[in-house]
């Protein structure tokens, strides 16, 4: 065994720990929080999760048997399991992330017919549909037994034999399947979240002039107060291009070199090393692990939600909001308040 091995033996254990504990937090969340499970996007990302917990208990350690022993971790029905989950519940995730993009797209782009076209039903058929899709895709290979242990990726996946005879129906169907799941869910994002940017950055323009016509209104505005705006300002033009980039440029990163490597390799004279394939495999691992932290985590109501079970283990208030106490400070923070009471009014 070499420094390599080592290398993606540690980096699956540490991936698969990560996505466990992460996304058990966000199903925590989720059961504890009212306030979470009120929101339509929270039963798409408690499905994200849930898939992203079975990832790393089934798939992650069977992946990493297969780095150390270099074969076959268990027998067939295992790995047709394996195999089973692993297509089905990768499928799901990109999916679930195509539904969020198109949560966001109706909430943002269509804000005043939201709630009746995102209900909790509408989210349980799109969830349902999620999971058929994945169901559909997962069965056929099984069926067809286009199923075994791959050393190129250290993993059960799906794989045509060498000795098999209907490698052109295996093409096709890797086609489809890639076509139907990377692919579709890559443009559901991009269409999504680029109609999103669109609305955000008019509203930005909007905004900015509003600030600049109510700074000029107040002219005995403190300089300090005045240079916050403007910092603001510029915050505000940044943070939705920085979300989009996050949103679609994690999901290129990690699914695209594997499905990429999975095309590649239908040429019947193109071999796969095997650390290239195994550290694909790991790029995917590792959208499970980062999925909590783009998603949800770093969302303030379920950092609420967080401290507030925080609050209940150790029986004493954790949640609260800081804030500048010196006279100049107040200062400051009541002229930021003038200026924002009149953005409001001219908005109205």
């Amino acid at each position: 065994m070499n420094l390599l091995d080592i290398f993606l033996e540690l980096l699956i254990v540490v991936i698969a720990v990560v996505s466990l504990v992460a996304n058990s937090l966000v199903l925590l969340c989720f059961t504890c929080s009212a306030q979470v499970r009120a929101q339509v996007p929270a039963i798409f990302i408690t499905n994200l999760s849930f898939c992203n917990i079975l990832i790393a208990v089934l798939n992650m350690p069977s992946t990493l048997l297969g780095v150390v022993k270099q074969q076959k971790p268990f027998g067939d029905h295992f790995c047709y399991t394996v195999c089973f989950m692993d297509t089905f519940l990768t499928t799901n995730t990109m999916l679930s992330m195509a539904v969020l993009s198109i949560d966001r797209w109706i909430a943002v782009v269509f804000p005043l017919t939201y709630p009746s076209k995102m209900r909790l039903k509408n989210a349980a058929l799109m969830v349902s549909y999620a999971w058929l899709h994945s169901l559909a895709f997962s069965l056929t290979p099984l069926l067809l037994s286009w199923v075994d242990y791959s050393p190129a990726y250290a993993s059960c996946t799906v794989h045509l034999r060498e000795d098999a005879e209907s490698r052109g129906h295996f093409m096709v169907f890797t086609a489809v399947f890639h076509a139907c799941t990377f692919a579709l869910s890559l443009f559901i994002l991009c269409f999504a979240y680029l109609k999103v940017l669109q609305v955000a950055r008019f509203h930005c323009k909007r905004i900015d002039v509003i600030t600049v016509q109510t700074l000029l209104l107040l002219v005995d505005i403190h300089p300090s107060v005045k240079q916050r705006c403007l910092l603001e300002q510029k915050k505000r033009r940044q943070r939705a291009t920085k979300k989009i980039c996050i949103f679609i440029g994690s999901f290129v990163l990690c699914f695209a070199p594997y499905v990429i490597t999975r095309l590649t390799e239908l040429a019947p004279s193109v071999k796969i090393n095997r650390y290239w394939g195994i550290m694909s495999k790991c790029l995917v691992y590792s959208k499970a692990a980062s999925d909590p932290f783009v998603y949800s985590l770093l969302r303030q109501q379920y950092k609420k939600a967080l401290f507030g079970i925080c609050n209940r283990i150790l029986g004493r208030n954790l949640y609260t909001l800081s804030g500048d106490s010196s006279p100049s400070g107040m200062e400051n923070e009541c002229y930021s308040q003038r200026v924002n009471k009149l953005m409001e009014d001219n908005c109205h």
